[in-house]
């Protein structure tokens, strides 16, 4: 249509230029062309004919994606064959920039694949429809209103599908015992002594009673207390994948968190930033991962840099026994490193310390890039550069005690529970 008005205006003005007479002929055109105009309109479905349902879950988990359906009917006659549709969303939403519906059952569906990014109350604003009117002179834009809303969770999924129960079978009763030297420190039972065991099990009072080798079988100690700790400074706002750091790894936590009573250990949590945030004290088993996973829901990001000495300060006088501390937090480079690195090594003094850094694979894309030019050498000078000083700065923390986990996104949630799994089954806390 705008190409056809573009050509008549060309022949107007040639026509006007070029003719004397032509005022009867162009008005005939000009009149014929806004007679089919008016036709097509007519005979075009209208905005007010469509009827359009929709349909959003109430909830879905941070990270994954929620199904958005929308049927399209008419009151009257039949829709246009083709027809596209576009979702004006909130941030913490995402979903394809244009989608095509689908005739069905009389009328038209899409089934939208929303992705859920952020956690919190997300909503669908508008629904926006294009379609070609019945002579293809007009592109027919309707757009309607929606408040519909879903409620984004912190993912909890490898718990609901038993990953989390699966990686913890070495530590639960019935299970496998440990034999190795170090893997745990709580008598458990006593059993004959056979070729292939540590002879330093041997109990050699009860040996010499009975005339037998008997050895003495441990496992890991239970009641031990967690405090998972998670930094919401604006280091943690970084996006990672489809979601930010902190939702990474407020994530895990509570992967951590429900392992940790599975473990028989009390687990408590703790949030920072600029100021220390909410603590709530160790609790037992699905207590505490009721309390966690609520508090995570409501926990936002801060804009502001995290102050780890003022963070550190307030978890060390709160604990009244060894623990096992396990901080999610960041850092930018090695200089602002410095206070992070001096508070874990105080806190490590009295108990054991696991420091959890996510890594971002674009760092080692940016590092070798596989085209050379002077913008690319200059990136991945400066990757490989951060590169260094982060391993630096983990080398440091690895020789002041601090058990440091850096490792991406896709394999934390293994990492981290096998590094708990060891940690209880050698008796470090």
């Amino acid at each position: 249509m705008t190409w056809l008005c573009l050509g008549l205006a060309a022949v107007t003005v040639l026509a006007v230029v070029l003719l004397q007479d032509s005022a009867l002929a162009l008005g005939v055109i000009w009149g014929g062309l806004a007679l089919a105009a008016a036709c097509d309109l007519l005979l075009s479905v209208s905005s007010r004919n469509l009827v359009l349902e929709t349909d959003l879950p109430d909830s879905g988990f941070s990270g994954l994606t929620a199904p958005f359906t929308v049927h399209l009917t008419a009151r009257r006659g039949a829709l246009p064959p083709r027809m596209e549709l576009r979702l004006t969303l909130d941030d913490g939403l995402s979903a394809p920039a244009e989608i095509l519906l689908e005739p069905r059952d009389g009328g038209a569906r899409a089934t939208v694949p929303l992705g859920l990014r952020r956690r919190g109350l997300q909503a669908v604003r508008a629904v926006a429809l294009r379609y070609r009117s019945r002579l293809g002179m007009f592109e027919i834009l309707p757009r309607r209103r929606l408040e519909q809303s879903i409620t984004v969770l912190p993912n909890i999924q490898p718990v609901l599908s038993g990953e989390v129960h699966t990686r913890m079978l070495p530590l639960l009763d019935g299970h496998r015992s440990a034999h190795v030297r170090g893997e745990g420190s709580e008598f458990h039972q006593l059993r004959d002594f056979v070729p292939g065991m540590d002879p330093r099990k041997i109990d050699w009072k009860r040996s010499a009673r009975v005339l037998d080798l008997v050895a003495r079988e441990t496992r890991a100690e239970r009641n031990h207390q967690i405090m998972i700790c998670v930094d919401h400074g604006h280091l943690m706002s970084e996006t990672i994948g489809t979601l930010s750091k902190l939702d990474h790894a407020i994530n895990n936590a509570l992967a951590l968190c429900w392992a940790g009573g599975l473990g028989g250990d009390t687990v408590g949590f703790y949030t920072f930033g600029p100021k220390p945030g909410l603590m709530i004290p160790p609790g037992p088993g699905r207590t505490a991962f009721a309390r966690m996973r609520a508090a995570c829901s409501e926990l936002q990001q801060s804009d502001a840099e995290t102050n780890h000495t003022l963070a550190m300060s307030r978890l060390y006088g709160a604990l009244n026994r060894r623990s096992l501390v396990v901080v999610f937090s960041d850092f930018s480079d090695s200089v602002t490193a410095e206070l992070l690195v001096e508070n874990m090594a105080v806190m490590s003094r009295h108990h054991l310390v696991l420091y959890v850094a996510l890594r971002d694979s674009a760092l080692d894309r940016l590092a070798h890039p596989e085209t050379l030019s002077m913008e690319t050498i200059a990136h991945a000078v400066s990757a490989a550069r951060f590169k260094q000083e982060r391993a630096g700065v983990l080398d440091r923390l690895n020789r002041l005690g601090v058990l440091c986990l850096d490792t991406g996104p896709e394999t934390l949630t293994p990492a981290l529970l096998a590094r708990y799994t060891d940690i209880k089954l050698q008796g470090l806390i």
